[in-house]
């Protein structure tokens, strides 16, 4: 009995004070739990009936008279939110843990409970939420929080953090709600500009600006783009692609977007930094590349866009300035500004796609209607590009890109591509009649096997172009191992043993330039926006600002 006026004296006491209800009757629960814990063990383990006490010498009992009482004022919801109350009673389980079940708990739209979710923000939740446990809870490491919220394994978290993450995190066992996954975040410093400190201009575009910075997180260096925003208009449409893109796609061959800030003025986006691009790769190595780093680089960039393919997304915008390479070799597709997902239902794209040099025929003609085979022309006009240091179709109109492309390929037939004679884009520009020439005469550097892969790249009808998945196991590739094949998503393929770059025989210097982000034009990267086209040559940099394909 004296143990029993001790509990209604403190809950009478809590009662009175000014702190939230729940966290009146957790106290209290905890208090009891280790109450009980003592007991135990200076007696015998306490062994929990399916019958319960007689309610004048429960505490359970008690606290259900107490909880019944509170869920008849406190359980109310606003007007509109639903039942006018929800029902919750207290049961000792037969662990012997003490918890709370709900009736009719209501399920949010992502399929979770409000309870688990945190999707309904306005609706008062239960005060009758104690749960009491007699194991301990287990320590909580910096590791546990990296993987419970993705993040880098280098992360500085702010002093103190463990602690009150262990207090409001739910068990690991349980999901989390995207409430407070979004506070948790916060608090360690995401979405915030003072994380990062701006060390260079890179260049400066229609839309944005790119700095050099450095994350306070985690002292990497990081790549800024500050989006501007006007005040009619918003986001320009390429920044929210590549944000709902990029936020989805995780491997080892695609640009990292590592966080997302915005602001009344601006939207900063944070990307690794890479030293270069596959351009100015090129031009360091006086257009001269090794051929087995060719064939490294070129597979890194299938990689990549055979996981963006599976994913039905489409890139449409390949090219040497959009690659990115680090200083261990690995190539990056970026710039998603202009890629699309194919899974959303629409019958028809823009035709103002993919930079001049590298749009496949179907699309200088006029189709709106394309798939993953778009992509895979620009994947071999970059690797004739590679292999022989020089672009294959730098035409400066449509028209002339045609005329290029049709020289070197020969201007097709319907045997060569099945209704093309009665395109009306093309009886339009009544083209000269070409005959095809082996390729191997302009790349004499590539081996049959490369010849092979390059063929079934450049092919005239998309639906005869080789997909990447395909093109991955070529035998082109197969000098490379067979473990290549079996890499996860996020592993870099010179995490396989023997995989190395070898030195380039053209090369200039081994030590990347610091101003290497920005090109030659001395606007920002490519890789991070549009350029405008200032001549021929920068209509590499350039695509419509105006599509909305």
């Amino acid at each position: 009995m004296d143990r029993m006026k001790i509990i209604k004296r403190r809950l009478s006491m809590s009662l009175r004070s000014a702190r939230p209800v729940d966290d009146s009757l957790s106290e209290l629960a905890e208090q009891m739990a280790l109450d009980e814990a003592s007991t135990a063990r200076d007696n015998e383990p306490m062994v929990v009936c399916s019958v319960h006490p007689p309610a004048s010498h429960s505490a359970p009992s008690f606290l259900r008279q107490y909880a019944g009482h509170l869920g008849r004022t406190a359980l109310r919801r606003e007007p509109g939110g639903g039942l006018e109350r929800d029902r919750a009673f207290l049961s000792l389980h037969r662990t012997g843990s003490l918890g709370i079940v709900h009736e009719n708990v209501k399920m949010g739209s992502d399929g979770e409970s409000d309870q688990a979710s945190g999707t309904s923000s306005d609706e008062v939740q239960s005060p009758v939420r104690v749960r009491m446990r007699n194991n301990h809870h287990r320590r909580i490491s910096n590791e546990d929080i990296n993987k419970r919220l993705s993040l880098p394994a280098d992360i500085r978290l702010p002093e103190g953090y463990l602690e009150k993450f262990a207090m409001n995190s739910p068990p690991f066992d349980k999901p989390m709600s995207r409430r407070l996954r979004r506070a948790s975040l916060s608090e360690i410093g995401f979405g915030k500009l003072e994380t990062y400190i701006k060390l260079d201009k890179l260049g400066e575009g229609t839309y944005a600006t790119v700095f050099k910075g450095r994350s306070k997180l985690t002292d990497n260096l990081v790549a800024l783009k500050e989006i501007r925003l006007e005040h009619e208009e918003g986001a320009p449409c390429t920044a929210i692609r590549e944000v709902s893109l990029l936020k989805d796609l995780k491997h080892a061959n695609i640009v990292t977007l590592h966080d997302i800030i915005h602001t009344d003025k601006c939207l900063t986006l944070v990307f690794e930094y890479l030293e270069k691009d596959l351009k100015q790769y090129m031009d360091d190595c006086g257009s001269i590349m090794s051929v087995h780093n060719v064939k490294i680089f070129l597979f890194q960039l299938l990689r990549g866009l055979a996981y963006c393919h599976r994913r039905k997304v489409l890139h449409r915008d390949l090219k040497p300035q959009n690659l990115l390479i680090n200083e261990k070799g690995e190539l990056k597709l970026a710039d998603f500004g202009l890629a699309r997902a194919k899974s959303v239902p629409t019958k028809t794209y823009s035709n103002e796609v993919v930079t001049l040099w590298y749009r496949p025929p179907d699309v200088l003609l006029g189709s709106t209607e394309y798939s993953t085979p778009i992509d895979m022309w620009g994947v071999g006009c970059i690797f004739y590009e590679m292999i022989t240091g020089r672009p294959l179709f730098p035409g400066s109109t449509v028209e002339d890109e045609l005329h290029l492309i049709f020289r070197i390929l020969g201007t097709p037939t319907e045997e060569t591509w099945p209704g093309i004679t009665t395109s009306e884009e093309f009886k339009t520009y009544n083209f000269p009649r070409y005959h095809a020439e082996p390729l191997v005469n302009h790349a004499p550097r590539i081996d049959s096997d490369g010849h092979d892969l390059l063929s079934k790249l450049l092919q005239f009808e998309a639906k005869k172009r080789i997909l990447a998945e395909d093109a991955l196991r070529h035998a082109y590739f197969k000098c490379l191992g067979e473990q290549v094949q079996t890499l996860a998503d996020t592993a870099s393929i010179f995490s396989v043993k023997g995989i190395q770059l070898q030195k380039d025989p053209g090369k200039r210097s081994s030590v990347y330039p610091e101003s290497s982000m920005a090109n030659k034009l001395g606007s920002a990267p490519s890789q991070y926006f549009q350029r405008e086209a200032a001549n021929p040559r920068a209509q590499s940099h350039n695509l419509s600002s105006t599509s909305t394909g």
